[in-house]
């Protein structure tokens, strides 16, 4: 699944997220969701989301 739906994503679940600095590259960074930071119900880029860590990422793909 990729992460451009909201509703797909919740507090919990691992994912890979691109942070903005590897963006050119499109780096994958993997981490679990501590919180949600994009309101809208999609994102064409992916749902922003904060790592537990501090890591803020939009998300590429869930791990299932």
């Amino acid at each position: 699944m990729d992460g451009t739906k909201r509703d797909q994503i919740k507090p919990g679940m691992r994912v890979l997220v691109v942070q903005k600095q590897d963006q050119p590259t499109g780096k994958l960074t993997e981490g679990t969701v501590a919180r949600l930071l994009t309101n809208s119900a999609n994102h064409p880029h992916g749902i922003k989301v904060q790592l537990v860590g501090g890591i803020v990422g939009r998300v590429k793909q869930i791990i299932e």
